[in-house]
């Protein structure tokens, strides 16, 4: 006599790969960031997840599972009820009173004076740089100064503006743990023809990727110490302008974005420049909207410029 085995629910693995897609992209903030950071890695790439429920859909077509398919349907509505914002054109959103670009141009970039007149070629208001070394910082000052003729350095950050800046000063944004010196925050005030802007820009400490997950501890405590510059800023209108080694769906941004707002629409992933996979070069903005974001072509840099439009509340 033979017995018959029963068959296991055709579709059942990819159901419960759908509904686990679902609930990572819903419910990120629940995943513990110990061991190894889990929940910031996982918050770094969370957009790449709708990658995931296309291919269960395509996994439902090709087997003609209907159960497949409507499960897939799920984390597709959570993902676009999260990110299909971000999809319309970043140049599209409306009116804006001003051009920005953040650009960490790579400390060892082979052509800075390139660089710099790819970026005095965007047109912005204002334009921020990272990773500024000495010896290449004559050639930014030389190719941007005719059309920035106010600018302000301190450390290896900087700020060149088509307006008037004052005020500035180092921001202090060095975690504990260096015991180097370390100069990476500016705070200046642009005297725009919409009124008085303070604008930030820093460049937090990197993270990295190891086998037992991410080290992000000094970009953390130096997320903290700039968003407790950017909450005691007098000023009711502020800009902040940097490489955030980040994304702004990291846990890890969070004292920065809980008081400020980030793009409305655009991906503009920044990072790496030759396949670009996450945006960690960061507009925000405080009594003010940045209503989009894209990426500029590559220049010497590991990372792509970024322009943001801002609208002035």
């Amino acid at each position: 006599m033979d017995i018959v085995k029963p068959r296991p629910a055709r579709g059942r693995a990819p159901v419960a790969l759908a509904v686990l897609t679902a609930g990572l992209l819903a419910f990120h903030r629940a995943v513990p960031n110990t061991p190894g950071r889990a929940g910031s890695l996982l918050e770094s790439f969370l957009p790449w997840l709708g990658l995931a429920a296309v291919l269960l859909f395509l996994y439902g077509l090709w087997r003609r599972t209907p159960v497949v398919l409507v499960a897939a349907l799920l984390p597709v509505a959570v993902w676009t009820h999260l990110f299909a914002g971000l999809l319309l054109p970043a140049d599209a959103a409306g009116p804006r009173d001003l051009v920005v670009v953040q650009h960490n141009v790579s400390d060892d970039n082979p052509d800075p004076a390139d660089t710099a007149r790819a970026l005095a070629g965007t047109g912005a208001d204002l334009i921020a740089l990272e990773e500024l070394v000495p010896d290449a910082l004559p050639a930014y000052e030389r190719a941007l100064a005719a059309r920035y003729p106010h600018h302000e350095v301190r450390g290896t950050v900087g700020l060149w503006s088509r307006h008037p800046l004052s005020g500035a000063r180092t921001v202090d944004i060095k975690p504990a743990e260096q015991d180097e010196p370390w100069s990476r925050g500016l705070r200046a005030v642009a005297a725009t023809p919409h009124g008085q802007v303070a604008v930030y820009v820093a460049h937090l400490p990197s993270v990295r990727i190891v086998p037992s997950g991410m080290t992000s501890r000094g970009r953390d405590e130096s997320a903290v110490r700039l968003g407790r510059e950017v909450e005691a800023e007098p000023l009711d209108r502020v800009i902040l302008l940097g490489d955030l080694n980040s994304t702004v769906d990291d846990r890890g941004l969070a004292p920065l974005t809980s008081r400020l707002e980030v793009p409305r629409h655009g991906f503009a992933f920044s990072f790496p420049a030759g396949l670009p996979l996450v945006r960690i070069d960061q507009v925000m903005a405080r009594s003010a909207t940045v209503s989009g974001i894209d990426t500029l072509p590559a220049t010497g840099s590991d990372h792509l410029p970024v322009r943001a439009w801002i609208s002035l509340d």
